[in-house]
C-alpha cells in the first residue's frame, strides 16, 4: 500500500525537529556560559532530541514498507522528543505521532481485499 501521508507527515516532523533540537542546543550552550558551572542540562537534552529527530525520519523511511515497525519508530521518536525538550518539540511531535499513529493503525487494502475474497 501507498504510505506517503505517513512518509511526509513523519519527514516533516523530523525536520522540524532538528530545528527544536538546534534552539535547545543553543539555548544549552547559552546557558552553560552564563552559568557559573560552565555546564548545562539543556544541551544533554538537545542531543537526545536530536537522536529522536532521526530515529523519526528513519522510521518515516521505514514505514513505506514495514508499517508497524516504522509506526512504532515514529511513536517512539514523538514520546520522546517531547520528553525531552518539551515546548521545542511540540509540533515536531503532533506530526511525528499523528504519522506513527496512521503508521501502526491504518489497514492495508491489499490484505482486506484477500479477507474478504
Amino acid at each position: 500500500m501507498n504510505r506517503t501521508a505517513e512518509f511526509v507527515l513523519g519527514l516533516i516532523g523530523g525536520i522540524f525537529g532538528f530545528i527544536g533540537a538546534i534552539m535547545a542546543l543553543f539555548l544549552g550552550g547559552l546557558d552553560a556560559a552564563l552559568n557559573s558551572t560552565g555546564t548545562s542540562e539543556i544541551s544533554g537534552l538537545g542531543w537526545m532530541a536530536f537522536l529522536f529527530s532521526i530515529l523519526a525520519v528513519v522510521g518515516a523511511v521505514v514505514v513505506r514498507n514495514k508499517a508497524k515497525a516504522g509506526g512504532i519508530m515514529l511513536i517512539i521518536a514523538a514520546v520522546g522528543g517531547l520528553i525531552s525538550i518539551s515546548m521545542f518539540y511540540l509540533i515536531p511531535a503532533v506530526l511525528i505521532g499523528i504519522a506513527g499513529i496512521m503508521g501502526v493503525v491504518r489497514k492495508d487494502k491489499t490484505a482486506k481485499a484477500q479477507l474478504s475474497a
